[in-house]
């Protein structure tokens, strides 16, 4: 009796011990991660938001320390009063991409989705964030002026091509499309969970986030109540 309870005291002392090494192992891995930040790139309605929250979702549960910058949410509170002159529009997206910076290099990945019509700025928020060591991926949510019109239940874009609306970018305002973005999703063509996958790919490829197979958890992640895909405009 007494011999079973000792080899039942080991046994119970060797697994606590490996239970301790497997938290200070994770501690550590996630004290050790680097920041970085995932730049959304597209005109209004391609789905930047929708990506994001569900990117937030996705990579929290994988804990990643992870902050989301939507460009409606920042131009009511950061950049309050900026209207969309090309040198306000420029401000505004410096005024995220140092955010991202801060966040960036302090271990921390950020998520910025605005539509940053400028490909001059995009680079400039770049070459700032990778001067300080972190990764900078730009994602170029793509999808044609034909379809985000008939998603656009607002009827903007009808009216931007109507001549009703001045200063709308793709239509009477630039949208400079990224040369070579570091991942490409095509919005129109490809379900929410492939072009959520292909970003995801691009973060594990480059061991930013944990590698988890988590194929058929992204499909029922991006699914509505009625097991439809859903994308947001």
């Amino acid at each position: 009796m007494r011999l079973a309870q000792l080899k039942q005291k080991a046994k119970y002392k060797e697994q606590s011990t490996k239970n301790e090494l497997q938290i200070i192992g994770l501690e550590q891995t996630m004290s050790n991660r680097k920041g970085f930040t995932l730049w959304l790139t597209g005109l209004s309605g391609a789905g930047k938001t929708t990506l994001a929250a569900l990117l937030a979702t996705e990579l929290r549960a994988r804990s990643v320390n992870l902050e989301v910058l939507d460009g409606d949410e920042v131009r009511t509170n950061l950049s309050k009063g900026l209207g969309f002159s090309k040198e306000d529009r420029d401000i505004n997206i410096r005024r995220i991409g140092y955010v991202c910076r801060l966040l960036s290099r302090n271990g921390v990945g950020a998520v910025s989705a605005a539509i940053s019509p400028y490909r001059a700025v995009r680079d400039e928020v770049r070459e700032a964030i990778e001067q300080d060591g972190a990764d900078f991926i730009e994602v170029f949510v793509k999808c044609p002026i034909d379809v985000l019109a008939e998603r656009d239940v607002k009827g903007l874009y009808k009216k931007a091509l109507a001549g009703e609306i001045k200063g709308f970018t793709g239509i009477s305002d630039p949208y400079e499309e990224p040369v070579a973005p570091d991942v490409l999703v095509e919005t129109d063509k490809e379900s929410v969970a492939s072009s959520l996958r292909k970003i995801i790919r691009e973060l594990e490829r480059r061991r930013l986030v944990p590698d988890v197979d988590n194929g058929n958890g992204l499909e029922s992640l991006c699914a509505d109540g009625h097991g439809s895909l859903v994308l947001g405009f």
